[in-house]
């Protein structure tokens, strides 16, 4: 304890330049904190928006179609019908639930306000699949199916821009000149993480409906698909793409008609995209703390310089090597922890100012506190080691003459 006072006592003498030395180290560490949070934070984002879009899920899609050299895309095949998704729940064991779909997209009018929006035609398990229940009002029923009901779900945006501050439950809007009873409002579900298209912004009617009295199609757009478990997924993958070539009759060699895309593969390239992030921000506030540590053992060796007089006395009352050693390493890592702990305090307080200010999510980790707090005592122990060693390889007789 009494070196770490001597120690405390040899950097108050100098307080300016022991701040200005502590500077390196204070903006190195509140930059690993708060780009670590920063990264951490549109990772969490991220993670909650491939939540939001359901768990577990495969999108099954009509393929696209060459036509005489001309290539259509998504939904260029009309091959993916009804009973495609009847068959993926009744002969493919991974598969909990499966819900069709189609889609298209129309001008819809309330009173004297109107709105483009999209128009999906499924049926009532989609919404589990999705994991997505009404705010207000319900979902609409299988006998709504069935009867080609005139109903329809409105999502929170369409709720915003048709509806305002009028209760949209039991109201009834136009869709090409149809009149659509509104029987519920879709909790929030924010932009896709996927594609980022905002998900709010979407009216659900019965697929029956859709297809007879809006597009007039017979097959499918899309099936939304739900595997048993994430793992099963990639299982479900392979099983459905044999079971709809089966069906389909395709050969082997021939293209699909159809396409299967795992959510799960989504999600992992999103977390990994973001994990590189904050490794590359990590890495990139990084090199003030490196150049932190630079400076103070630049002080350090000027302090050694202008204290050896100091050694010289001390060596010649009895201390050791080790002890004078020892000194200036507590030195050196006294200015890195007192650093860091101001460091840290400033790395929350950008974090909480880019959320406050810009918006970006942050998400402060106690873990990139412990890593800067060490890291930051492991920088003043490595650059405090040349100084200090040093100091104590004087020859004492040589630091009594110094002038």
């Amino acid at each position: 304890m009494s070196i770490v006072r001597i120690a405390m006592r040899a950097l108050a003498r100098n307080k300016m330049r022991s701040g200005l030395t502590m500077l390196g180290i204070i903006i190195g560490v509140g930059a690993v904190i708060a780009m670590v949070g920063l990264g951490q934070g549109a990772q969490k984002q991220v993670q909650d928006q491939i939540a939001a879009m359901g768990s577990n899920m495969l999108f099954v899609g009509s393929g696209s179609v060459n036509r005489g050299g001309l290539r259509v895309g998504f939904g260029g095949t009309k091959t993916l019908v009804i009973e495609d998704m009847q068959a993926i729940v009744r002969e493919v064991p991974t598969v909990a639930a499966a819900a069709p779909g189609t889609f298209s997209s129309s001008q819809v009018v309330f009173e004297n306000d109107n709105w483009f929006t999209r128009i999906n035609g499924t049926e009532p398990q989609y919404f589990d699949i999705r994991n997505w229940p009404a705010a207000e009002g319900t979902i609409f029923t299988q006998q709504d199916v069935a009867q080609a009901a005139n109903v329809a779900i409105i999502g929170e945006t369409v709720r915003k821009n048709l509806f305002g501050a009028v209760d949209p439950i039991g109201q009834t809007v136009r869709i090409k000149n149809l009149p659509f009873k509104v029987v519920g409002v879709l909790k929030p579900k924010g932009q896709s993480g996927g594609m980022g298209d905002d998900q709010d912004d979407i009216i659900f009617v019965p697929l029956t409906t859709l297809q007879k009295k809006i597009t007039g199609e017979t097959w499918l757009r899309f099936i939304m698909v739900s595997a048993v478990s994430r793992q099963a997924s990639y299982s479900a993958q392979q099983q459905i793409t044999e079971l709809l070539r089966d069906r389909h009759r395709i050969r082997p060699g021939q293209d699909d008609d159809f396409f299967v895309r795992n959510m799960a593969d989504m999600a992992e390239l999103q977390e990994s995209t973001t994990r590189v992030l904050t490794l590359l921000l990590a890495s990139i506030a990084s090199v003030s703390l490196l150049v932190g540590g630079i400076g103070i053992m630049n002080i350090m060796l000027v302090s050694v310089t202008e204290r050896t007089r100091e050694i010289g006395i001390r060596m010649a009352v009895g201390a050791t090597e080790t002890d004078v050693q020892r000194q200036f390493l507590i030195e050196a890592v006294v200015l890195s922890l007192i650093g860091g702990a101001v460091g840290i305090l400033l790395g929350v307080a950008m974090s909480v100012l880019i959320t406050q200010v810009v918006g970006w999510p942050v998400l402060i980790s106690p873990v990139a506190i412990a890593v800067a707090a060490v890291f930051s005592a492991a920088v003043g122990i490595f650059f405090g080691f040349y100084p200090a060693r040093k100091a104590a390889r004087l020859d004492p007789i040589e630091a009594l003459r110094y002038e």
